[in-house]
């Protein structure tokens, strides 16, 4: 007979296993609602940076961290070397300046390979620094999410990095910069409800699901069937969430527009 503390692990277990890799696990299930094909095709952190910044104008940031496991938790920093390994990058976002169709910009590129790209102390640090670059600079923040959320393997120090990265984006506001954030394919949990919801501009990828919680949990919790399409960014656009839904391929073109609008060769 199962107890009732290897029932909560056994859920814990699984609910850790959805995080890191939704698409195996709900395919397993046989429910998942994901195109197993674009889930596959692994447009990385690398890949964005390549269609988005000019060529060879992306200087990364030489960010130095030192090893992030303040709970101790088991296999955690295992975890991070295989993907580091694997995925080339020391946490989930890849930073660094370029240009954008000639214009200088900060950019920050969530991967979400890298644990599905939740947020722990790095990750918070990486965003915080990049703003704090951007305004020190005076150039403009592009910052494209993607996230599962706050990583649980960090605890409260991960929850503490939604103020800590919405208090430094604020402070880049004020001093007059322009901070475009791009949602992309799922942007939820504490990143949706911190930095990446704080655009000047929000822009969003076609069929891209932001919100906090997931459309389950919100009906159970209200008791209502939601409507078609909620937490897509179309139903955001439509509702004023989002400024404008651009598909990939045109995602470029969009930015160079905006950036040459609050350049000072429009005023």
């Amino acid at each position: 007979m199962v107890t009732a503390v290897e029932e909560r692990k056994n859920k814990f277990i699984r609910y850790k296993n959805l995080r890191e890799n939704p698409v195996k696990v709900l395919s397993g299930m046989g429910k998942t609602t994901v195109d197993a094909g674009k889930a596959k095709e692994a447009y990385t952190a690398r890949d964005r940076v390549r269609d988005i910044a000019d060529r060879d104008s992306f200087a990364e940031f030489d960010d130095k961290f030192e090893e992030t496991d303040p709970l101790e938790f088991e296999g955690y920093t295992d975890k991070k070397e295989a993907l580091r390994a694997e995925t080339g990058l020391h946490d989930a976002v890849l930073s660094g300046t370029c240009t954008v169709g000639g214009y200088p910009a900060v950019l920050a590129v969530m991967d979400k390979r890298f644990m599905m790209a939740s947020m722990g102390i790095e990750v918070g640090e990486k965003i915080s620094l990049a703003a704090e670059y951007a305004m020190e600079h005076k150039l403009p923040l592009i910052i494209f999410t993607a996230s599962g959320g706050a990583r649980m393997q960090e605890g409260i120090l991960a929850l503490m990095q939604m103020a800590k990265t919405s208090a430094v984006i604020e402070r880049f506001k004020e001093a007059g910069g322009l901070y475009i954030s791009v949602l992309t394919h799922p942007t939820t949990g504490g990143v949706s409800a911190s930095f990446a919801t704080l655009g000047d501009i929000t822009l969003a990828e076609p069929g891209a699901l932001i919100g906090f919680a997931g459309p389950r949990v919100i009906e159970q919790t209200i008791g209502e069937k939601l409507p078609e399409g909620f937490q897509r960014a179309e139903f955001l656009e439509e509702h004023g969430f989002a400024d404008r839904v651009v598909p990939r391929e045109g995602m470029k073109e969009a930015l160079t527009i905006l950036l040459k609008l609050h350049s000072k060769e429009s005023l």
